[in-house]
């Protein structure tokens, strides 16, 4: 039977558009419905490399969660970890739990976050009159009810948009959107491997880093005068899944991506290795180097850390030179030395 009505238009991709296979020009996806339109790497919370679902103590720029990140001031304030409490159509959600009633002073700041990287948010046009206005969803479930709030800034920290929501109903899950025009003014990096973005959902910042909510201001406010501060109640918990940041003035589905899309766009900036006897080969001396092939090409030359070894002396990375990335690692190690683990991380 011949196709009835408009026929489909392909879209053409190019090679600028692909980054190891996948679309990362989000020109391409202008649609409500169109692949990759979502900003936010592993928004549903269902990628979890470092911990496997553990329950980690928040500390001030420390990654939990793929591509998530923590703010504390003061230390052992609040725990993250991945559960499967979810609303419907998801499987995992990220749990914040406050560790103590904590009243933040002026220059305190408590706070989950994503930096998003500039060759991801470029088409955005942020800093001139072309600026796209965009939208954030998300789920969201909390012991405590009340307005909370978070917000956009730029890489520089000091061009920021708070924004509130309100949780109606204790121990609920409920759907949020909220609607922010596009920065027409500030400082924003363009097409770079650096931070484009970053987007904050507050648990409590001193009134050093709170703002009017709704509107752009030449400041650092990670959220908005009068929020309900999570991390003030000892006990509280806030639940998050489904969060997504596109073009336009609407929320659209949120777009669930297949788990090893998922998985390899988090694999640009961590991957998590365990390898059983991997030995190196005699090159100098009794002095052995080993090879570990990543699954994913880094966003830049990584850092090694948590490693678990025998007989390793010392990890690096090689240069591929194109894309400004690196695609291996090397370690040097004596006879019978093997790698049992090692992250590495190419985080913002």
């Amino acid at each position: 039977m011949p196709f009835i009505g408009n026929q489909p238009t392909a879209i053409p991709l190019t090679s600028s558009d692909l980054t190891d296979g996948i679309v990362t020009n989000p020109k391409l996806s202008t649609g409500s419905q169109q692949n990759f339109r979502n900003l936010i790497i592993n928004g549903d919370m269902s990628i979890d490399q470092r911990n496997s679902g553990s329950s980690v103590t928040a500390t001030n720029g420390g990654y939990t969660i793929d591509r998530w990140l923590t703010g504390s001031s003061q230390s052992s304030k609040f725990t993250v970890d991945q559960e499967t409490d979810a609303p419907t159509g998801f499987s995992y959600s990220v749990k914040l739990t406050s560790s103590a009633a904590t009243t933040p002073g002026a220059s305190d700041q408590y706070w989950f976050a994503q930096n998003i990287e500039g060759f991801n948010t470029a088409y955005l046009e942020y800093g001139n009159s072309n600026a796209k206005t965009v939208t954030v969803s998300f789920h969201v479930k909390s012991s405590l009810t009340g307005t909370f709030s978070g917000s956009l800034m730029n890489s520089a920290y000091n061009y920021s948009h708070p924004f509130t929501y309100s949780i109606s109903s204790a121990n609920t899950w409920e759907k949020k959107s909220v609607v922010i025009t596009g920065a027409t003014a500030g400082t924003w990096i363009g097409a770079t491997n650096g931070v484009g973005i970053r987007m904050y959902f507050s648990l409590g910042n001193g009134s050093n880093f709170l703002g009017t909510a709704g509107s752009w201001s030449a400041s650092q406010n990670n959220g908005a005068t009068g929020e309900t501060q999570f991390v003030a109640t000892s006990g509280a918990t806030l639940f998050i899944t489904g969060v997504q940041l596109e073009a336009g003035t609407t929320a659209s589905d949120f777009e669930f991506l297949p788990v090893d899309v998922n998985e390899d766009r988090c694999l640009r900036y961590c991957e998590v290795y365990t390898g059983t006897n991997t030995h190196g080969g005699l090159y100098s001396g009794s002095a052995y180097i080993g090879h570990i092939q990543y699954k994913k090409r880094k966003r830049t030359r990584p850092t090694f850390s948590n490693t678990t070894s025998n007989n390793v002396s010392a990890f690096q990375t090689s240069s591929s030179g194109d894309k400004g990335g690196t695609d291996s690692m090397f370690f040097e190690a004596s006879a019978g030395s093997y790698v049992v683990n090692v992250q590495i991380d190419a985080e913002l």
